[in-house]
């Protein structure tokens, strides 16, 4: 076969192998649970990559209550500003928490570990939304570290059953908004941007919304932003659930920007991926 017809028959070849090789759905959400075995496996063994979860809750609860907890409480103490506090940090942390799932993702694009996968008769998602669902063990983790970090500090959440409702919100934003992250690890060229991208979509996120500081105390162009911010809604009614065991219009504000950015990013990271198959 000559140089010219084989460029000719490449692209026909792959075009046949991704059409007549599409896996079921049931043999999807088993590849995908097998990736996601993978990653925890992977996660067990490397536990300093689970530092931001470990780590990061013991060290932001006390530091922010006692740097910030005497000037923005009404009554000038740190217990009456755990309340605005805690739910706010449950939001931070579980958005840094995101950040490493593009990061790992590139790494192992880079390593070559997905070159394997180009010979396996797998869905294209499956490497994709295994370590995405992987990564919610981590949310939960770093959410339950910090709530039980804030009770130890002095927080005393009062929602009942709001508390677990709370904290699965958490969960869920952090899977959600972790495929923006997924993204970036398909399109970027190297880990380290990757978390360079990151850093500017996660401070702003956090800190330019509702969960340290009231945004009734903000300018008013800042705080036209925290408005729209969906981490202001998440905070909110994360906040009405484990302070008070309320269902406020947050919680399906909350809900329907998990879901637009899940059925927006999933499908460009899916796509991307594919583009480097």
């Amino acid at each position: 076969m000559t140089t010219q017809s084989l460029a000719l028959t490449l692209p026909h070849a792959r075009a046949s192998r991704r059409t007549a090789g599409r896996p079921s759905l049931r043999a999807t959400l088993t590849q995908t649970l097998m990736m996601a075995w993978r990653a925890l496996k992977k996660m067990s063994r490397n536990l300093e990559q689970s530092f931001d979860v470990l780590i990061q809750p013991l060290l932001f609860v006390p530091m922010f209550a006692s740097i910030f907890g005497g000037a923005i409480s009404s009554d000038g103490k740190m217990s009456g500003y755990l309340p605005l506090l805690i739910p706010g940090l449950l939001a931070q942390t579980a958005l840094t928490a995101c950040m490493a799932t593009g990061v790992q993702l590139r790494e192992d694009m880079d390593k070559g570990v997905f070159d394997r996968f180009r010979s396996l008769p797998i869905a294209r998602i499956a490497p994709l939304a295994g370590p995405a669902l992987a990564d919610v063990a981590r949310y939960a983790v770093a959410s339950v570290l910090t709530l039980a970090m804030g009770v130890a500090v002095g927080y005393r959440p009062a929602g009942g059953w709001g508390i677990p409702v709370g904290l699965a919100l958490i969960i869920m934003a952090g899977w959600s908004l972790g495929w923006i992250f997924t993204w970036l690890g398909s399109v970027a060229r190297s880990a380290q941007a990757v978390q360079g991208i990151s850093m500017m979509i996660m401070f702003p996120l956090t800190f330019m919304s509702n969960a340290f500081v009231p945004a009734s105390t903000l300018p008013g162009w800042l705080r036209a932003f925290v408005s729209v911010n969906p981490v202001s809604h998440i905070v909110t009614a994360c906040r009405a659930l484990m302070n008070g065991g309320a269902l406020t219009a947050d919680l399906g504000w909350a809900a329907a920007g998990c879901a637009v950015v899940v059925a927006v990013f999933a499908p460009m990271a899916v796509r991307a991926y594919s583009r480097k198959m």
